[in-house]
């Protein structure tokens, strides 16, 4: 099988977490079987369509390396590829099934012909009484442009049976399900119709969504059958709850794609933690590469239950990812973040700024962190004036500030390096006989106003020798 799938988004809003989801799946499914992985906009809804939505979901998906084969800015043998522009393509589509007596154009008024259900007065269902219309009137009153709705003659009897690879099998009866619309009076499908005339034209064989797709596919699978073609493989993956587990909103902590763009994350570790929510590796791996997840990838691993967005678990992958980096690769990373602290942080460059990075690097998770942990260079004078009263009540503790500052301001510049400045503190402690805590953690309260942070030497070097002493001399 020449394995075929979709996203198919709206350009509504910007992508977020829930929608994105379904987008990993999918690409990475098809490409796992060499297949083609194809998007299209669901933009009919005018009024919701928000101006640059397209741009910037196409730029999130490329971001996230998530390549596509056909779209609405590659050329493709099923395009167009925006349901705006496929708008004759839904007509004669209806057509087709009117002609082979599966569709009846209805020509009630809304809310006509409709009935209530006894055991639900909520529900109401087309009562089907143009259905009954023969052939030769239907065609009078449309060829006499009486306004009408085109809609399916579903079955009136029996079950509806969809099989679900996720889901396993699922029966809805046939009374559950009217003739519902497929074209509006002014020729604009439903979106069950143009999702399953999309997907027949396109030649989508797998249909990999969120379990808030499963109401509508009876209705799509009928619409398959009633075109007389193959229905696609369908499988509904869990749905991403809030951490509470509630709906996921940007008030639970989720932001969009663009968001975590911005923050610094790695596209990989986003790729990374999105595939794991409802799915899971056959080899019980957490942290995998672009390309180990695309070979490891398969439907029999989804889950049907609902997956928890972990904000945590999120920073704990992008920690993993960061690890892998290079150097270089961080220094890159973090640069802009740094420019836009402004001075001095700004300005730092060359070793200083290697320093800096090193001195940070196990505690990002994405490159937008190292703005968090400017304070161990920079900080405040309130944890700088607790930090030094601390010292000054230790003999011990001033003591050792006083040989530290004492080896440092004998150091030559060529030394002002992390192994230089180590080395000297060590020496202070041979000559003072104190070491281990008793030695380290008097310079770290006089230089960061902290007990705990990276490794001091680094952060020595990169404050330099004028900042360091000003501040030992403070005890």
């Amino acid at each position: 099988m020449n394995v075929r799938t979709r996203f198919a988004p709206s350009p509504t809003g910007r992508l977020h977490l829930g929608n994105i989801r379904a987008a990993v799946f999918n690409w990475l499914f098809a490409r796992r079987h060499d297949g083609a992985f194809v998007v299209r906009l669901e933009d009919t809804d005018v009024d919701r369509n928000v101006e640059g939505a397209e741009a910037q979901l196409l730029e999130d998906l490329a971001w996230l390396g998530m390549d596509w084969d056909e779209g609405p800015d590659v050329e493709g043998p099923h395009g167009p590829y925006r349901q705006s522009e496929r708008m004759k393509l839904y007509r004669a589509a209806g057509e087709k099934l009117w002609a082979a007596g599966q569709a009846y154009p209805c020509f009630c008024e809304e809310g006509e012909g409709e009935e209530s259900d006894p055991a639900d007065p909520g529900f109401r269902r087309y009562s089907g009484r143009c259905r009954a219309l023969s052939p030769a009137e239907a065609h009078r009153r449309v060829d006499a442009g009486e306004p009408y709705v085109m809609r399916l003659a579903a079955p009136l009897q029996g079950t509806i049976e969809v099989m679900d690879e996720v889901r396993g099998a699922i029966s809805v009866p046939a009374e559950d399900i009217d003739d519902f619309v497929l074209l509006r009076a002014d020729g604009r499908p439903t979106y069950n119709f143009a999702v399953v005339v999309d997907d027949v034209d396109m030649k989508i064989t797998h249909v990999v969504r969120g379990s808030g797709h499963l109401s509508n596919t009876p209705k799509q699978a009928l619409l398959f059958d009633a075109f007389a073609v193959p229905r696609p493989v369908f499988a509904h993956h869990a749905q991403i709850l809030s951490p509470e587990g509630g709906k996921l909103s940007k008030r639970s902590g989720a932001r969009a794609v663009a968001d975590y763009r911005a923050e610094g994350f790695l596209p990989e570790a986003l790729l990374n933690y999105l595939s794991l929510l409802g799915w899971s590796d056959p080899e019980g791996r957490e942290v995998l590469t672009r390309d180990e997840l695309i070979a490891a990838v398969s439907i029999e691993r989804l889950g049907a239950s609902d997956a928890l967005y972990d904000p945590e678990k999120l920073r704990w992958v992008g920690s993993q990812h960061m690890a892998r980096l290079s150097l270089d690769e961080i220094v890159a990373g973090v640069r802009p973040f740094l420019r836009a602290a402004g001075p001095p942080v700004g300005e730092w460059s060359g070793e200083v700024l290697e320093s800096a990075v090193e001195a940070l690097r196990t505690r990002l998770s994405a490159f937008g962190d190292v703005v968090e942990h400017l304070h161990y260079f920079a900080p405040s004078d309130e944890a700088r004036t607790v930090a030094l009263a601390a010292v000054r009540q230790d003999g011990s503790a001033r003591t050792v500030i006083g040989a530290v500052a004492t080896a440092f301001a004998a150091l030559p510049d060529r030394e002002w390096t992390p192994a230089g400045l180590k080395a000297a503190i060590v020496q202070a402690g041979r000559d003072t006989g104190i070491r281990g805590k008793g030695l380290y953690t008097p310079v770290r309260l006089a230089v960061t106003g902290q007990e705990h942070g990276p490794d001091v030497a680094r952060i020595l070097h990169v404050i330099g020798r004028e900042e360091a002493l000003a501040r030992l001399a403070e005890v």
